[in-house]
C-alpha cells in the first residue's frame, strides 16, 4: 500500500476545505448535482441499470466519449458522477477560455499522476466545440495512448464541430432535453433538500407555480434552479416562517421562456428545415410557428427573408409567379421598417407561400440546365441567334434567317433555339397547379405545333 506523504495530506486538507467553502456559497443549480446514479434524474437511455454507458462506468471500463446534448441535460454533472464511480482525477476545461498551454499542463499533470499513484485522470473539455482544430489535435495522441481520458460536452453537432481523428476515438452518446416531470422532480428535491436545497429555508410554491417553472425552463434544469433560487430568496418569510412563493415571482425571476438557439449551429439549420418544410407542406400554422421561434429566439430577420424568396422560387414557382414578388416585398418591408414590425410582413409572406399552389419545376428545370452545361460541350451560339452588330458580323452569317416571333401569328413561329446537340430537348415540364396550369396549356400548343412541321 502506498504512503501518502505529510505534505499532500496538508494539500488535500487545504483542497477538501477550499471546495467545501465554496460548495456553500455555489448556486443551487451547482449545489443540487447529483453525487451518483440514484440522484441523476432523465438521460435513462444511458443511465438507466443495465445500459451499456453504465455498465462500463461501474465496471470502470469507460472509453473516451462524447456528450451531445442541450444546455442543462446533465453532460457536466454525468462526468463528475463518472469520475467519483470510478475513482479517477477530474480535469476539467472551458474551451471558451482555455488554451494548448492548459491542456499541455494538465497532460503533464495527468503523467505524473499515474506515475505516482497509479490513478487515471478524466479530462472533460466543456463547449469542445469551441476548440480549434489545433487545439483538438493537441488532445489526440493523449487520448490515443489511454494518459487521459476524454469526456467532451457540446451542444452541436460533434459529427460538424470535433475532427475526424479525435472523434473515432470516442463513443458518442445523446442527451435529451429534461421533460417538464424530470424538471419538476428535480426542483422538489431542492425544496426539500436542507443540506444542499432550500430545505431549511421552508419554501413553498403555489399551485400554478411548479408547472409554469418547469415549463419555462425548456428542458434545462440549471435555468429552473437558478429562477426557484432568486425567487425563494426575494420572499420573505410569513409569521409561521413559511415562505410562499406566488407564480408572479417565478414569472418575475424567469423574465422569459429560455430559448435553446445557436444561430450558427444546429438550431439555426433544424429551425429553417422546419419553416421550410412545413410551408412545402402547406401549413400556415406551423410556419407560423417556426417563423415566431427562429425571430424570437434572435434570428436575422433578412435571413428568414432571403430563405422564403429561395422557396418562393423552388417551391411554388410559376404555379404562382406572384410568391415571388410577396416575398421580396417582406425582404424590402423588413430592411425598411426593422424588427418588431417587419415580424408581420414576414408573417404575411410565410402565411401566403404557405397557402400558395405549389410546383417544383423550375427547380427540376434549372437541375437538368446545370447537369447539361457540367457534362456537355459548351457548343457556340447557333448563327441565326446572334446580333450582326458589325458588317463582318453580318457576312459571316450572324443573325440570318433569323425569325422575329412579332411578325407571325400568335407571336409564335417555330425555329431551333438550342445548340444542334441539345436541339430537342426539353427542361421545363410545367405542372397543373395554379398560374402554371395556364403555362402548360401554352406550352403543350406550342410543343405540338413543331410536331406538326413536316
Amino acid at each position: 500500500m502506498k504512503k501518502t506523504s505529510p505534505a499532500k495530506s496538508r494539500v488535500d486538507l487545504f483542497e477538501q476545505r477550499r471546495r467545501q467553502l465554496l460548495g456553500q456559497e455555489a448556486p443551487l443549480a451547482a449545489r443540487m448535482r447529483p453525487r451518483n446514479f440514484d440522484e441523476f434524474v432523465g438521460q435513462e437511455h444511458l443511465v438507466a441499470p443495465g445500459r451499456v454507458l453504465r455498465k462500463s462506468i461501474e465496471a470502470d471500463q469507460l472509453p473516451s466519449i462524447m456528450l451531445w446534448g442541450p444546455p442543462g441535460s446533465g453532460k457536466t454533472t454525468l462526468a463528475l458522477v463518472i469520475a467519483s464511480i470510478t475513482h479517477s482525477h477530474f480535469s476539467p476545461l472551458s474551451a471558451v477560455s482555455a488554451g494548448v498551454a492548459d491542456i499541455r499542463r494538465i497532460i503533464d499533470e495527468a503523467e505524473e499522476r499515474h506515475r505516482l499513484y497509479q490513478q487515471r485522470t478524466i479530462l472533460f473539455i466543456d463547449e469542445i466545440h469551441r476548440f480549434n482544430k489545433a487545439q483538438q489535435d493537441t488532445v489526440l495522441p493523449y487520448v490515443e495512448n489511454g494518459t487521459v481520458t476524454l469526456i467532451g460536452a457540446t451542444t452541436e453537432n460533434p459529427s460538424f464541430e470535433v475532427i475526424s481523428p479525435l472523434l473515432s476515438r470516442c463513443r458518442v452518446f445523446t442527451l435529451n432535453a429534461l421533460t417538464d416531470s424530470q424538471i419538476m422532480t428535480i426542483v422538489e428535491r431542492a425544496l426539500k433538500d436542507e443540506e444542499r436545497g432550500l430545505g431549511k429555508l421552508n419554501v413553498e410554491l403555489e399551485k400554478d407555480a411548479l408547472p409554469y417553472l418547469a415549463n419555462m425552463a425548456n428542458g434545462d434544469a440549471r435555468v429552473a434552479l437558478n429562477a426557484l433560487e432568486m425567487a425563494a430568496l426575494a420572499t420573505k418569510p410569513d409569521e409561521q416562517g413559511r415562505r410562499l412563493v406566488p407564480l408572479s415571482t417565478i414569472e418575475d425571476a424567469l423574465q422569459r421562456r429560455s430559448l435553446l438557439y445557436d444561430r450558427a449551429g444546429d438550431q439555426h439549420y433544424d429551425l429553417i428545415s422546419a419553416l421550410h418544410k412545413s410551408l412545402r407542406g402547406s401549413d400556415p400554422d406551423a410556419g407560423l410557428y417556426w417563423l415566431g421561434r427562429m425571430l424570437e429566439a434572435g434570428e436575422d430577420p433578412l435571413y428568414i427573408a432571403r430563405r422564403l424568396v429561395r422557396f418562393a422560387s423552388e417551391d411554388v414557382g410559376m404555379a404562382d409567379p406572384q410568391a415571388l414578388v410577396v416575398a421580396m416585398a417582406a425582404q424590402q418591408a423588413v430592411h425598411f421598417i426593422g424588427l418588431p414590425e417587419g415580424n408581420l410582413s414576414l408573417a404575411q409572406a410565410v402565411v401566403y407561400l404557405a397557402t400558395a399552389p405549389k410546383s417544383n419545376s423550375l427547380y427540376k428545370a434549372y437541375s437538368k440546365v446545370q447537369q447539361d452545361v457540367e457534362h456537355t460541350c459548351a457548343e457556340p451560339v447557333p448563327l441565326h441567334l446572334r446580333n450582326p452588330v458589325t458588317g463582318l458580323m453580318q457576312t459571316l452569317g450572324y443573325g440570318k434567317d433569323y425569325k422575329y416571333a412579332h411578325n407571325y401569328p400568335g407571336h409564335y413561329v417555330e425555329q431551333q433555339n438550342l445548340p444542334d446537340s441539345l436541339k430537342d430537348k426539353v427542361y421545363y415540364e410545367p405542372s397543373d397547379q395554379g398560374f402554371e396550369s395556364e403555362v402548360a396549356m401554352r406550352i403543350r400548343r406550342w410543343r405540338s405545333s413543331r410536331k406538326a412541321k413536316p
